[in-house]
């Protein structure tokens, strides 16, 4: 044997030991995407050729799949698919168009998370938290938390049943939503309509300032405060302390769906806006001193009992606080019995705080000329107690959340 034959057969030998290497490392994995090419398909099952070297089967539920790419292929398509098991029973590469579509579906939905990216959801079904949609095929949620002022249902009195009746009515509608959660470990899909809607508003939103005044018609009455739509489909709540300068109970007692009413925007929030109706009356505290004097005996109807005192009305504007330790020498076993909410009685004036819109009442001595009684005041309301006074509290965001329903 020459020396020339030795080493071409070495050489030969080496060429096969690398390609047989090459092809060792090219061999799938399980769990690894491969592209291939469909040799043939029907509804049963799909053949596979990869790279020219191995053939995979697709078949049974692995045929069906959450993206519809898989859909309608036919010979000679180039498509993906995952591999179950290097070697089946039939020799054949065993792959999933599930798995693949599952992990190609997941992977778009995050990509539309991350560019914060609007897209088209189909509405299937809807229970008490919110509704149940599809998002390119995947299953996913839309909290009622998460719905523009156009589609959040506005129930009065927050009846659940009315609610789920109304959300039930958007079943086979397609709303634009933005992905505000996805973790596919979890198969959590969170979608937000309102983000979506905050999104094609801006630029009506930024037409609007603090102090603006604005017109609309009331959508909705709650126990704190009313909800306005004005403007191209904004909506703004009125909350109880900014619709009068007089203490109000029940915003119900004043104000209805399909009422139109004025307020002045003063704070603007994201989508949140937030309207005051009062600052566009005079505020009857200025000039108080014109119409009560300390020392004067007023009778005043009484609004409202409470554990630490009466709520009384002295005119249609100013309400006054008759603390429970300012009624009486003795000691008060039932303030309900001491007085009833629509009776009368008299009382002296002995403190006026304009500024606060605070006006104190007492019971006692009434039969003495104020010079004989007149004393120092102090404030004997408890800490809890204090969101009772006639003090208006603040439009606070929180609690727009009692008016949301939650799953």
């Amino acid at each position: 044997m020459s020396k020339k034959k030795i080493i071409v057969d070495s050489e030969s030998k080496m060429n096969s030991l690398v390609e047989a290497d090459e092809l060792l490392k090219n061999i799938p994995q399980v769990g690894d995407i491969i592209k291939a090419k469909v040799i043939s398909a029907s509804k049963k099952e799909v053949l596979l050729d990869f790279n020219g070297a191995m053939t995979g089967l697709v078949r049974g539920k692995e045929l069906y799949n959450e993206s519809e790419e898989f859909a309608g292929l036919k010979p000679g398509d180039e498509t993906e698919a995952t591999v179950l098991e290097p070697e089946n029973e039939q020799g054949l590469l065993e792959l999933s168009f599930r798995y693949a579509g599952h992990q190609k579906t997941w992977a778009t939905l995050k990509k539309y998370r991350d560019e914060n990216k609007a897209i088209e959801v189909k509405i299937n079904d809807a229970n008490k938290g919110g509704l149940l949609v599809t998002v390119n095929n995947a299953p996913g949620f839309l909290p009622v938390s998460q719905l523009s002022p156009e589609y959040y249902p506005r129930v009065q009195g927050g009846d659940k049943n009315k609610i789920l009746e109304q959300l039930k009515s958007y079943i086979g509608k397609s709303l634009p939503v933005k992905i505000i959660d996805v973790n596919e470990e979890q198969e959590k899909l969170i979608v937000s309509e309102k983000a979506a809607w905050e999104e094609a508003q801006k630029d009506v939103l930024m037409k609007y300032k603090i102090n603006d005044v604005v017109e609309g018609k009331i959508t909705a009455v709650t126990d704190f405060g009313v909800f306005v739509e004005f403007g191209e489909n904004l909506e703004g709540l009125i909350h109880i302390s900014e619709l009068a300068w007089q203490r109000i109970d029940d915003p119900k007692s004043l104000y209805s769906v399909g009422d139109e009413i004025k307020a002045e925007i003063i704070k603007i929030d994201g989508s949140k806006i937030f309207l005051s109706s009062k600052k566009l009356k005079d505020d009857p505290w200025k000039g108080i001193e014109k119409k009560f004097k300390l020392g004067d005996i007023v009778e005043g109807e009484i609004l409202k009992t409470t554990p630490f005192g009466l709520f009384v009305q002295l005119d249609n504007d100013i309400h006054g606080l008759a603390h429970i330790s300012e009624l009486s020498e003795d000691k008060i076993a039932s303030i309900d019995q001491f007085a009833k909410t629509g009776s009368k009685m008299k009382f002296r004036i002995v403190s006026i705080e304009p500024k606060e819109h605070r006006l104190g009442l007492s019971a006692k001595d009434l039969d003495k000329p104020y010079e004989a009684v007149k004393k120092e005041v102090k404030e004997e309301v408890a800490e809890e107690d204090v969101k009772e006074t006639v003090k208006e509290k603040p439009a606070v965001e929180e609690e727009v959340k009692e008016e949301e329903t939650k799953e």
